[in-house]
């Protein structure tokens, strides 16, 4: 039998564009407080240059957009904040009934943007915190990290009732003897909605939402479908991050603001390489506790197999047949807890098929099911298009490689 196999998570692959580089002052979204009426037309006019979108939307629902600097293959787009004295990363813009809702924005990560000093990083900390403090009118408040509740960043963050809220944040010791790895800027409507602006409102780390909270996002139809709504998506891009893509989305559902950057930084992901079962529990096993979660491995292996830990050891126990993986899909769905899929890609048809069809490792996450079709219902972090598909449940289950339960520890 064999546990671990080789995971090589697909990413999604950027289009190309015409001209080598073309600038994106971000300044429009930060226009505090008019840039809260900005309607979804309008944003897509300001992000566009010649015919050619400067964004992509990851929600068909046009809720949740991305603009990146690595958009296009064959092209850079130029993010800036504050005429152009801040360099910029990406930006992921949400839409709430129509408007502006929240903007998150990465200034710097390490992955993407190579090494930075504490100095330089400094100077963008002091510039935007500036900034901030003008356009909201507001005192800043020090967030102090504090790994015994969950709150694993450092910052500032500024409320106005009737400008908006900011959090500027970035990994701690990152401004004095500790790592460059990650600098991120969120504002949100004073009134803005979702657990990601929960999160920016919990003083402490770990879930803004309660477990007990949670099966109020199941959805059942008159069709048999039982799935979990409002599940949040994000885009892999091009990196290996399959894994940690996946915990931001969980996380993001649960309340609790960490991007796949820092988890990844958490984690020990390398976006470069692919991964492996055991590599895939293990990094899981060192973001559970940090953020107030707890890992359950359902299954791993081919077949799937109990497996448990002890010191850092994994012990392999009793197989899972099918009966207990659907068991085990059914309780934590109906729960409001997603489960966290490793499978090996290809071997079955699923609906919509993918295109190109696409063989090997991936993780994905099962936010559904029915029981009448005796369908699984999953979602890939790989934006518009892949909020829900479908696989029969009998295939789903030969070729999962493993099955995990993050959820969090706050009822």
């Amino acid at each position: 039998m064999k546990i671990f196999i080789f995971m090589a998570c697909m990413a999604w692959l950027a289009p190309t564009l015409a001209a080598k580089s073309i600038a994106c002052p971000l300044d429009p979204l930060l226009t505090l407080p008019g840039n809260w009426n900005m309607s979804v037309d309008q944003f897509e006019k300001h992000f566009s240059s010649n015919g050619n979108k400067l964004y992509r939307w990851l929600t068909k629902d046009k809720s949740r957009a991305k603009i990146s600097r690595k958009l296009y293959r064959n092209a850079e787009i130029n993010l800036t904040l504050y005429g152009e004295s801040v360099p910029a990363q990406e930006a992921i813009v949400d839409f709430a009934d129509g408007q502006l809702n929240l903007i998150s924005i990465s200034i710097y990560n390490r992955a993407d943007s190579g090494n930075m000093t504490a100095a330089q990083l400094e100077k963008h900390f002091k510039t935007i915190g500036k900034n901030m403090g003008e356009s909201l009118n507001a005192r800043p408040r020090r967030r102090d990290a504090d790994s015994k509740s969950g709150l694993l960043t450092e910052g500032y963050s500024w409320y106005s009732r009737q400008n908006g809220i900011a959090l500027l944040e970035h990994n701690e010791g990152a401004l004095k003897d500790g790592a460059q790895e990650f600098l991120r800027l969120r504002i949100a409507r004073p009134n803005a909605s979702g657990s990601l602006a929960s999160s920016m409102k919990h003083s402490r780390g770990g879930a803004a939402t309660r477990l007990s909270d949670l099966p109020r996002n199941v959805v059942k139809t008159d069709e048999g479908d039982v799935y979990i709504n409002n599940l949040p998506m994000v885009d892999q891009g091009d990196k290996g991050y399959c894994v940690v893509a996946s915990a931001q989305r969980l996380f993001e559902y649960y309340g609790i603001g960490a991007d796949m950057h820092q988890i990844a930084q958490i984690a020990g992901s390398d976006p470069a390489r692919g991964t492996n079962t055991l590599i895939m529990a293990k990094e899981l096993d060192k973001i559970d506790y940090r953020f107030k979660t707890r890992l359950v491995i359902i299954g791993m292996g081919q077949p799937l197999t109990e497996v448990s830990k002890k010191r850092d050891q994994y012990f392999v126990g009793d197989s899972v047949d099918e009966r207990q993986f659907i068991k085990a899909v059914q309780r934590h769905i109906d729960k409001g807890l997603p489960l966290l899929w490793s499978l090996e890609l290809g071997r079955f048809p699923e609906r919509p098929q993918l295109n190109p069809q696409t063989a090997g490792g991936h993780m994905r996450m099962i936010i559904g099911y029915n029981e009448k079709t005796q369908d699984i219902i999953f979602s890939d972090s790989w934006g518009a298009g892949h909020e829900a598909k479908r696989m029969k449940m009998s295939h789903a289950y030969q070729a999962s490689h493993g099955l995990f339960v993050l959820k969090p520890t706050v009822h």
